[in-house]
């Protein structure tokens, strides 16, 4: 059996949008089969690698997504999404040191991007590495300051600092635009915290 034929300019671009409309339609399957057939024509194609890769985290499957990133990270490394991409791909598969240093890379190339600082506060939660996390997960804040995700963690954090001051100023902070949020903390920490 021959190889496919390579992939034009056109063929490229017809086959991209063909498998958006199956997303658009949720039709994943068959916008990864399209994606494959990208990728039987052009192995190098970091579109196809990233969107299998993707597609292969999101439905459960990070070890299978692993090699996609891998790759699209050697094919651009200059991207921060690529190191970002494979950042939180070790991150859930437990490979704490791989996605620390790629969320730094991340962060080195787009100092403003605020999902890779969130991601490193999160690594380094699990490392134990506490006051570093703080450091990550206020940047974050910095970047989404309407966004209670890393506000949370930072609680948490202060208090297995054993920083309940510090706790209770982040809850009352959150219960300015998030309460609920702000109550799940005051319940989690046995902190009650008025504004």
């Amino acid at each position: 059996m021959s190889a496919p034929p390579a992939l034009s300019k056109l063929d490229g671009f017809l086959l991209r949008w063909r498998a958006k409309g199956f997303l658009f339609f949720g039709m994943r399957a068959q916008a990864a089969d399209v994606f494959r057939e990208i990728l039987a024509r052009s192995p190098d194609d970091v579109h196809a690698l990233n969107s299998l890769g993707y597609d292969a985290l999101t439905t459960g499957h990070p070890a299978q997504a692993l090699p996609y990133f891998e790759k699209a990270l050697a094919l651009a490394p200059e991207k921060s999404n690529s190191h970002f991409n494979l950042a939180y791909t070790c991150e859930i598969l437990g490979r704490l040191e791989e996605a620390e240093q790629e969320f730094r890379a991340a962060i080195a190339i787009e100092e403003k991007m605020d999902r890779a600082w969130y991601g490193l506060g999160l690594v380094l939660i699990r490392q134990k590495r506490f006051e570093e996390a703080l450091v990550a997960l206020k940047r974050n804040t910095v970047l989404q300051p309407m966004s209670p995700f890393a506000w949370y963690q930072m609680a948490r954090v202060h208090m297995l600092l054993e920083q309940p001051d510090e706790a209770r100023h982040v809850i009352r902070h959150l219960k300015g635009f998030e309460p609920k949020v702000a109550a799940q903390l005051e319940r989690e920490t046995g902190l009650q915290v008025s504004i």
